[in-house]
This record gives structure tokens, C-alpha cells and sequence, in this order.
């Protein structure tokens, strides 16, 4: 495995749609593994292989929802995806690794099912909701030449980032980013002020571990947060 190059949105090959993958090969096996090394070195929750310079309808996503796991063996890899079904919405800070340091709100649904082929090219389909159902949506955009600032309402600022980080780092198990506690340390489940989120059952109809193990130097960022605060996508 090596690490590739992330190539930044000023690149022409990110607007460009991406060409089906035909030939499940060694030459394919490399780009994912490539792929995956990549990421995790730059701690994202996702990446596309236009993003490493291939016009290929491949990609790879860390299931975040999947907490028992490591993150190895939360990514999944997506060949040919499809997004086949999707329903509710969330609204929220998206960033892209092509863009660092960039966010964007932009709308996505809560649950997403992709259908996709595996790196042998077995097809299979999988359920992701909220961050990955974000992460899902944000790599098949890539592999149809669109990036987020495209679709974003607005591109937010330092100081609302900041906020974000600040609601990141609250101890209330179901405060939304304390929008109305007043105390940033306040650990009452029960407070009034919070606002609570309901999650939907989540569900995986492929096991995509695909029997692969990675080692790899880099896991620092192993704390399931993937930059929360920003959403980091490829």
C-alpha cells in the first residue's frame, strides 16, 4: 500500500464523471488499498478515486455508526455505487479533503441505501444513516463530477465553526450542540434546554469487511469523531 496524492478542487479531473469499473483485478485491489491508507492518514470519513487522480466509479466510507469496530474494519468499499432508496433529512457542516479547512451546510437525507459491487465485484447493498448517509451522498456526488460547495446553502465562517467544535465537546448524552444550555458542562440527560435526537435503526445487508486485514501506522484518529464538528468527506 502507498499513500496517493488528494488532489484539490482546482483539479479539472474532479469535475469530470467518473467511468464504471469493469475489470475486478489486482490493478483494482491496489487503488483501494491505496485508497484506505490514504484516508486514514488524513483522518476523513470518506474518498473517491477521482480524488486520487482515477476517473473511476470507486470509493470508500467509514461506517462511523459501526462503534464496536475498528476503524479498518469500519470502511466500506463502494464499486459502481448506486443510490437505490433514501428518506429523511438532516442539515448540517460538510468538508471535503480536496478543500481543507473549508465547510459548507448543505442538506442530505438521514438514511441512504446503496447498492454496489465489492472489490471482487459480488454486489451487495448497505444502509447507512446520518453521518455516513451524509458520507454516501458526498462520494457519489464526486463520482459524478459535482463537489459539496456546489449544493451548499452556504459556506460557513471560523467563528461558526467554532461553535460546532464547542458543541463537540459537550458532555450531555443528548444535547444537539448545547443551542440552549447555558452551562458547557452540564451532564443532566433530563435538561429541558437540550435538544434531543432520535436515531433510526440501522441495518447492514453485507458484511463489508471483505476479509481484509490493513495495517497501517497512523490511527490517532480512532475516537469516532471524524471530525463531527466539520464533516470531513472526501
Amino acid at each position: 500500500m502507498a499513500l496517493r496524492n488528494i488532489l484539490p478542487d482546482s483539479e479539472p479531473t474532479l469535475r469530470k464523471r467518473s467511468r464504471a469499473v469493469t475489470e475486478f483485478n489486482p490493478h483494482l485491489h491496489e487503488l483501494l488499498d491505496d485508497m484506505r491508507e490514504t484516508l486514514l492518514r488524513a483522518n476523513g470519513v470518506g474518498l473517491a478515486a477521482p480524488q486520487v487522480g482515477v476517473l473511476r466509479r470507486a470509493a470508500i466510507v467509514v461506517d462511523t455508526n459501526l462503534e464496536d469496530k475498528t476503524v479498518e474494519e469500519q470502511i466500506i468499499e463502494l464499486i459502481n455505487p448506486e443510490i437505490i432508496a433514501s428518506s429523511g433529512e438532516q442539515i448540517g457542516p460538510e468538508g471535503c479533503l480536496s478543500l481543507p479547512n473549508v465547510f459548507g451546510l448543505v442538506t442530505r437525507p438521514d438514511l441512504v441505501k446503496i447498492k454496489a459491487q465489492d472489490r471482487n465485484g459480488e454486489w451487495f447493498e448497505v444502509l447507512g444513516k446520518d453521518l455516513t448517509a451524509r458520507a454516501f451522498c458526498h462520494e457519489v456526488d464526486h463520482l459524478n463530477g459535482i463537489i459539496f460547495t456546489d449544493i451548499a446553502e452556504r459556506i460557513l465562517t471560523e467563528e461558526e465553526l467554532e461553535e460546532l467544535q464547542h458543541g463537540d465537546d459537550c458532555d450531555c448524552d443528548d444535547c444537539d450542540g448545547c443551542d440552549g444550555c447555558d452551562d458547557e458542562d452540564c451532564d443532566d440527560e433530563d435538561c429541558d434546554e437540550h435538544e434531543h435526537v432520535h436515531e433510526h435503526e440501522h441495518e447492514h445487508t453485507h458484511d463489508h469487511n471483505h476479509d481484509h486485514t490493513h495495517d497501517h501506522d497512523h490511527h490517532d484518529h480512532h475516537d469516532h469523531d471524524h471530525h463531527d464538528h466539520g464533516h470531513t468527506h472526501g
